[in-house]
């Protein structure tokens, strides 16, 4: 029943239902799609709610600025 040809079947059905299914599909499961990808995009977002890069890519720039400012 669970074969591997089976379960990729599914997980590519699911993948397209979360990526793709409010483009196309009727509206009940359009919403349906639209809702668990806006789920899955909080729960994965609320995982790191903190994170801030080590570096400040405009540091240098604002430095210059600075810089000729003075």
């Amino acid at each position: 029943m669970f074969n591997k040809g089976n379960i990729t079947l599914v997980f590519l059905l699911m993948l397209i239902f979360v990526g793709f299914g409010d483009s196309f599909l009727p509206k009940p499961l359009s919403t349906a799609s639209y809702q668990t990808r806006t789920t899955i995009n909080n729960i994965v977002i609320g995982l790191f709610p903190a994170w801030r890069p080590k570096t400040d890519p405009n540091k240098r720039t604002q430095e210059a600025i600075k810089e000729m400012n003075k």
